[in-house]
């Protein structure tokens, strides 16, 4: 049964959003991805953030860019946590998705990350849903250990080789 739900309001946020599937798929969170728009298909928009508890979602992931109203009508719909990603737009460099998701309404909250941060959103899921389920918890401790011994090894290969024959 899924715990997450990713959500985007168009297929030209894949990459990004794609990026909170590969995290969750790594720590072994089952999900489910649509693509579903709030202002071009508002009925059925509705009936998904509707149902989503009932089908066991936790916590619903919703990329936007432009206007960015997807997270914020999830979060009004939907009763547990959501997270928006703000999407890279070319007007405006996704400043404007940023402000959209950001600046919610007081009662209405949309936890946000960074611009096309769509890794960091699935880490975030992860770990609101690590607060009840310690295998989870124990997968993210293992994760974060791995970037630190990434670093370490790349701090060791620098010291060895020196910065003029250091390649990535």
């Amino acid at each position: 049964m899924a715990k997450v739900g990713i959500i985007m309001g168009s297929d030209s946020d894949l990459d990004i959003m794609g990026k909170a599937a590969d995290i969750l798929d790594e720590l072994g969170i089952d999900y489910e991805m649509t693509i579903i728009s709030a202002h071009r298909m508002p009925d059925i928009f509705y009936d998904y953030a509707n149902s989503a508890e009932e089908k066991g979602i936790k916590v619903i992931i919703a990329g936007a860019g432009g206007a960015a109203h997807l997270p914020g009508m999830a979060a009004a719909i939907f009763p547990m946590p959501v997270i928006g990603v703000p999407i890279y737009t070319k007007s405006l460099g996704g400043v404007d998705s940023l402000y959209s998701i950001v600046q919610m309404p007081s009662g209405i909250p949309v936890a946000t990350v960074a611009i096309n941060g769509g890794l960091n959103a699935g880490l975030l899921a992860a770990k609101i849903l690590a607060t009840s389920d310690s295998e989870i918890l124990e997968k993210l401790k293992k994760y974060k250990e791995g970037m630190k011994d990434a670093v370490v090894a790349k701090a060791e290969k620098l010291e060895r080789v020196g910065h003029k024959n250091y390649s990535k």
